[in-house]
């Protein structure tokens, strides 16, 4: 196993860069966050996409170790 996280667009096999943390507030509770990983190229789709449904998104660049 490398170890090597894919970025979480449909299709792309890219390194992720960043992680998107957001979460649903209509289903989940304050405390409860999911983890999109992201490549530089998608960073921005992902996380408008989730902005336009009104979720709370936070960008942070670079993977957590």
């Amino acid at each position: 196993m490398s170890g090597r996280v894919e970025c979480a667009r449909a299709e792309c096999r890219a390194a992720a860069t960043h992680h998107i943390v957001w979460r649903n507030p209509r289903i989940h509770s304050a405390d409860r966050r999911k983890i999109w990983p992201a490549c530089d190229e998608h960073v921005e789709f992902l996380s408008s996409y989730l902005r336009t449904r009104d979720f709370p998104v936070e960008v942070i660049e670079g993977l957590p170790e």
